[in-house]
């Protein structure tokens, strides 16, 4: 998979996220399980895939919140998994 298409699939998982206007801080295992199993379904990940991808969405928003600086593009200055 290229890096292109990951970024592409957090900002998939991002954009439901943001619609369902739950909080970037949310650690209910079952309100994060909806996440998990669209990541596992559409992308066709297994579990700690998908898990991994729905924390990544989740530190994508909350970056590209922050400030003005692209999380996608500038990933690794955080230490996040994406570039």
């Amino acid at each position: 998979m290229t890096d292109s298409q990951y970024d592409s699939e957090i900002e998939e998982v991002s954009a439901i996220i943001l619609a369902d206007k739950i909080s970037l801080d949310e650690q209910d295992d079952t309100k994060l399980k909806k996440y998990q199993d669209f990541a596992k379904k559409k992308f066709n990940l297994n579990e700690e895939q998908a898990i991994q991808l729905v924390n990544e969405a989740f530190l994508y928003l909350k970056l590209k919140g922050s400030d003005s600086i692209d999380p996608l593009q500038n990933g690794d200055q955080f230490g996040a998994g994406f570039s």
